[in-house]
């Protein structure tokens, strides 16, 4: 018996080295933790258990049958954030450049399988050389058998992948269908075909950053979500970003406990809206002023910065906030910021977090760029989103609802539950100059008619008394009591229960 647990001991203390030293301190040369150091911080102390350390591959060309490192380059198994159980596969890159084999994707399958099983959120820590060129085929079908885990898996459980190293190829398209993507700054790239094929096809010098890096994806490509200093703070974000989310999309948000009043009366908002219309201000000093002690967590906060979107608790509850970013291009909404909170809108409704919109939009964005980019399927993608959404929705309005935009941002006519404005809203067809030059087109060269029909277009319509009368807003409510009102009216929408009409799937404008 003690020759067996001998054995025993000696295998597991192999599995756990990996590589080998030498290529462990390779890692940390980088900057890079190990796969099990990087499990050892995402996951509450001594709760991660492992699954499959002993698995190999079963590769016998090119000599691979000579070199069978246990776990085949990657760990997997199922631990706890902060007491709330989640899965985790955390790819090892001293282990053939963390390759993905068919044995290697066979055990992250075996885990997204029991997730979806036993209704618990998984984290991929992705840092992997792509698929093991020596088994060919074998490792693409592996890959695809990852892919089909990750649609089946999707709007039923939350799908985290943290890039902490390369991704590239194949390997890419499994972090792109999970919910959030986080990237390690000067570490982590992702792309389809890297530095060489580029300059090979198509003769641009690219940096293998400047193609895929952390800055490219979450500033210009939005594929990812946030990118951090190094491994040790991404994980650290990735355990708050947990403590916001469901476990599936069976179970509520989790609650937490609150210290903060909820009635609680900010009078600095009463005057944060500026005189003069055109003069911005910042749509984030109201988040953090309504949210329980000022937490917010954004989500793409680098990218299509003219909305903003994440988490925020009210009465320790869970909701997800969209709001126009008066601060960059006046608000308005274009190509990115419509995708951008179209798909934060749908991941809210697909697991049943209410969400709360801040409206400030003076329109659309024009320009021949955005109507060539397809604007007006980018901005429907908003619209079906918000109208498709089932889950408590409430809106304040705080300043300028124009056009079209207005409709979009979780009007009453999208199944706005309660519909809130402040008395400084502004709710009309368009501005008053462009308006009183159209009605008033014959009057355009005396300046005083014109002034004169600028001012009564102003006193009719930019107040939000015309929409109050016709039942479009719900009430009109003091600046400074927008946390209070907010936090009783999802309070009283706890209960709400809204069904779509019947149907496969709906066919979003993609």
């Amino acid at each position: 018996m003690k020759d067996i647990l001998a054995e025993l001991h000696e295998r597991r203390e192999g599995a756990r080295l990996g590589g080998g030293q030498k290529r462990i301190d390779a890692q940390h040369a980088k900057g890079k933790l190990t796969a099990r150091e990087r499990i050892d911080l995402l996951l509450d102390e001594d709760s991660f258990e492992e699954y499959d350390m002993f698995v190999s591959h079963r590769c016998a060309d090119f000599g691979m049958e000579n070199n069978k490192p246990a776990g085949d380059g990657v760990v997997t198994g199922w631990g706890t954030i902060n007491g709330r159980m989640v899965y985790v596969f955390s790819q090892d890159f001293t282990v053939l450049g963390g390759s993905v084999s068919a044995t290697h994707a066979q055990k992250i399958c075996k885990i997204m399988d029991m997730a979806v099983q036993n209704g618990a959120p998984v984290i991929g820590l992705n840092d992997s050389g792509g698929a093991r060129i020596q088994e060919g085929v074998d490792a693409l079908a592996g890959y695809a058998e990852i892919f089909q885990r990750n649609i089946m898996a999707s709007g039923v459980i939350p799908q985290i992948s943290v890039i902490m190293g390369p991704c590239a190829g194949g390997a890419v398209y499994s972090p792109a269908m999970t919910d959030f993507i986080f990237m390690v700054k000067d570490s982590s790239y992702m792309f389809v075909t890297g530095p060489d094929v580029v300059k090979t096809v198509t003769n641009e010098h690219v940096t293998a950053e400047e193609l895929g890096g952390a800055s490219t994806h979450t500033k210009k490509s939005s594929v990812a979500d946030g990118a951090f200093e190094n491994d040790v703070e991404a994980l650290a974000e990735v355990r708050r970003l947990v403590d916001f989310l469901p476990l599936n999309n069976r179970e509520k948000p989790p609650v937490r406990p609150f210290f903060d009043d909820v009635d609680r009366i900010e009078s600095s908002l009463d005057t944060i809206i500026p005189d003069n219309a055109n003069q911005p201000y910042d749509m984030k000093e109201l988040i953090l002023k309504v949210a329980d002690e000022g937490d917010f967590y954004e989500i793409q906060e680098d990218y299509a910065k003219n909305i903003i979107t994440g988490f925020i608790r009210l009465e320790g509850q869970t909701v997800g906030v969209v709001a126009n970013q008066p601060m960059v291009l006046a608000g308005c909404l274009d190509i990115d910021s419509s995708r951008k909170a179209a798909r934060f809108v749908r991941f809210c409704d697909a697991f049943e977090i209410p969400i709360l919109t801040f409206v400030d939009v003076p329109g659309f964005l024009p320009g021949t760029s955005q109507e060539y980019g397809g604007v007006i399927k980018h901005g429907a993608k908003l619209l079906f989103a918000y109208g498709e959404a089932t889950v408590p929705k409430v809106t304040v309005i705080t300043r300028k609802a124009y056009g079209g935009a207005y409709d979009v941002m979780a009007s009453k006519h999208l199944r706005g539950d309660l519909n809130y404005a402040w008395p400084t809203a502004e709710i009309a067809v368009m501005g008053a100059k462009g308006a009183t030059e159209i009605i008033h087109r014959a009057d355009l060269g005396d300046a005083e008619k014109i002034a004169a029909h600028t001012q009564e277009y102003e006193d009719r319509f930019a107040n939000p008394f015309v929409a109050a009368e016709r039942g479009f807003i719900d009430e009109v409510i003091q600046p400074k009591s927008t946390r209070k009102r907010v936090s009783r009216a999802f309070a009283m929408l706890r209960g709400k229960q809204l069904k779509n009409p019947w149907k496969k799937h709906d066919n979003i404008p993609l």
